[in-house]
């Protein structure tokens, strides 16, 4: 599967119902086993697979530095966020999760990392893409 947004979370930024600026997003890692449904998976409860690993704690992490901007050189609307680290961890995990808490737990975006990405007593990062966590033109 490939990178998704969530059709619940359309409608919600839509409605003014989420504030990516403000809000608490998290990151949950998540084995192959889940399939997204953008259709239907709307809250983190529909969310099943969810990794087990030294260093990582259930429901995910914390993001930080959120901002939204706009990028008139490129016609675009940005969302973006800090890299997600989970040091001196054991994991293996083949793609994230992002869901507002602050917004009853509502999902926002999958991403398929390709392949099972894996650290062994080491660090664990989630790097967000140059352009944004989530780049709208």
């Amino acid at each position: 599967m490939a990178n998704a947004i969530y059709n619940s979370f359309k409608k919600q930024i839509m409605n003014g119902d989420m504030d990516l600026d403000n809000d608490s997003v998290k990151v949950m890692l998540v084995y192959q086993a889940y399939t997204p449904n953008i259709d239907t998976h709307k809250k983190i409860s529909d969310v099943s697979g969810q990794i087990t690993g030294t260093g990582y704690t259930a429901g995910g992490r914390a993001l930080s530095g959120l901002s939204v901007s706009q990028d008139n050189g490129g016609d675009e609307g940005v969302w973006d966020g800090a890299d997600v680290i989970w040091a001196s961890s054991s994991l293996s995990a083949y793609g994230a999760v992002l869901y507002d808490t602050t917004a009853a737990s509502a999902l926002i975006c999958y991403f398929d990392f390709g392949s099972y990405q894996v650290s062994s007593s080491g660090t664990f990062t989630v790097s967000w893409n140059s352009e944004g966590i989530i780049n709208l033109n």
